[in-house]
């Protein structure tokens, strides 16, 4: 964790801001904002993301994914009174800022309305953007929230406007904090409540025994998952192509649990760079599931990363994250295939097993797979073929050969009688 202690905003006392270093893919933000009396008056900790298309001066389209904040500043940031509204500000990147407004009325304070301005200006995030300047998307909200409640969405929720997309998850923010701490009262959004109580994707769990000698259980065989087809553009471009079908192995608590991932209610984003592309999928059982790419070498690429954040049978939230795989290595410029059941170790509470599976990350031509390097288990399997078919017809020819020396000697045998 990374704390920045701001010097005092005028009405609002001593800010103290907390920069929580997440998944390569996000960061999650937190914010304790004190009054002039040291007292907590706003708590938000959240996660976020932007997509924003622009026009190039060559008069193509590209699309831009903002998931890095860098090392924001949240001047602005206000704890608000009876008279005026609250307020979150964050400044990052170069002209880049976003905010969040609240009121407050008698029994509920609201989040009003959300701004979001992007810089078309910063050559390095927009190149070659044919038109230059600040340029800002504002979105009335007006959601109401019980006074001296937190608001919880770890959901997914997105905001479109003017083409732009405002990602949010994991968020939980309480504005005008009463006596200086945060409630324990959670006021959720429809979403988390949806997801909470049913569960449309139901995993097999086996509860653990109560004795102590087995510190867990072992779920049920389940059947294999339905393979899936998931791609990620830029701009007009299909820059990610990825077939796969997924099975997710998890063990918390003592319990283990198996869930195959349904393509048909799974949503999928993403983005690609030079060096890395991210595959993200998301359901309502699934916050995130990020596959994340990296080349080496300068001539391989390979699976170097997966985050996940779920919710359990239970209604618990499983959450994990491993920068240092090494999975799924092909040649760029190709595919990476395995149709035989693989299984990536993520953790030793965590691991997928992947069916059918073909993913191109990088280089991707006319939205179509490049040829494709097989898996070992592929490779063998394909090797012994040629094998068998080779031994079986070298046996044929044996057998023919054989038949027609025992067809000779009958025939001079008959010429010798006569």
């Amino acid at each position: 964790m990374v704390c920045f202690r701001l010097s005092p905003v005028p009405g609002s006392g001593l800010v103290l801001l907390c920069l929580v270093l997440g998944a390569v893919s996000s960061y999650a933000l937190e914010l304790n904002l004190t009054d002039s009396e040291k007292a907590l008056c706003l708590y938000a900790k959240w996660q976020m993301n932007f997509t924003i298309p622009y026009e190039t001066t060559s008069k193509s389209y590209k699309t831009v994914t903002i998931s890095n904040f860098g090392t924001p500043t949240y001047n602005g940031s206000i704890c608000g009174d009876n008279q005026n509204g609250s307020r979150i500000a964050v400044q990052f990147g170069s002209g880049f800022s976003w905010i969040v407004n609240f009121t407050k009325s008698v029994s509920v304070y609201s989040i009003d309305s959300i701004s979001f301005s992007y810089n078309t200006g910063d050559n390095t995030t927009f190149p070659d953007a044919k038109d230059k300047g600040i340029l800002t998307v504002n979105e009335s909200v007006a959601f109401k929230i019980p006074l001296n409640d937190i608001f919880r969405c770890n959901s997914l929720s997105t905001l479109v406007k003017n083409d732009v997309v405002q990602n949010y998850w994991d968020v939980h923010v309480q504005a005008f904090v009463q006596n200086g701490t945060v409630s324990t009262n959670e006021y959720l959004c429809e979403k988390d409540n949806t997801t909470t109580t049913v569960a449309p994707i139901v995993p097999t769990t086996v509860p653990s025994p109560t004795t102590t000698s087995s510190p867990t259980t072992t779920p049920s065989p389940k059947e294999k998952p339905d393979v899936g087809s998931y791609l990620v553009k830029n701009g007009s471009d299909t820059c990610l192509l990825a077939t796969m079908g997924l099975q997710l192995n998890v063990t918390h608590d003592k319990v283990a649990s198996v869930i195959n991932i349904n393509p048909n209610v799974t949503g999928y984003s993403g983005s690609c760079h030079p060096q890395t592309a991210l595959l993200r999928l998301n359901s309502s059982n699934i916050k995130y599931l990020d596959f994340v790419f990296a080349v080496k070498n300068e001539n391989r690429f390979y699976l170097k990363e997966v985050n996940v954040s779920m919710y359990l049978a239970n209604g618990s939230v499983f959450s994990f994250a491993n920068n240092n795989l090494s999975y799924w290595d092909a040649p760029l410029g190709s595919s990476y295939m395995c149709n035989k059941e693989q299984t990536v170790s993520v953790s030793g509470e965590f691991q997928i097993n992947t069916f059918d599976l073909r993913v191109q990350p990088f280089n991707v031509k006319d939205g179509k797979y490049s040829t494709a390097e097989e898996c070992s288990a592929d490779s063998d399997l394909n090797f012994l073929i040629p094998v068998a078919v080779g031994v079986a017809l070298g046996f044929l020819i044996i057998v023919v050969f054989i038949s027609y020396m025992i067809g000779r000697r009958k025939s001079r045998t008959g010429y010798q009688s006569v």
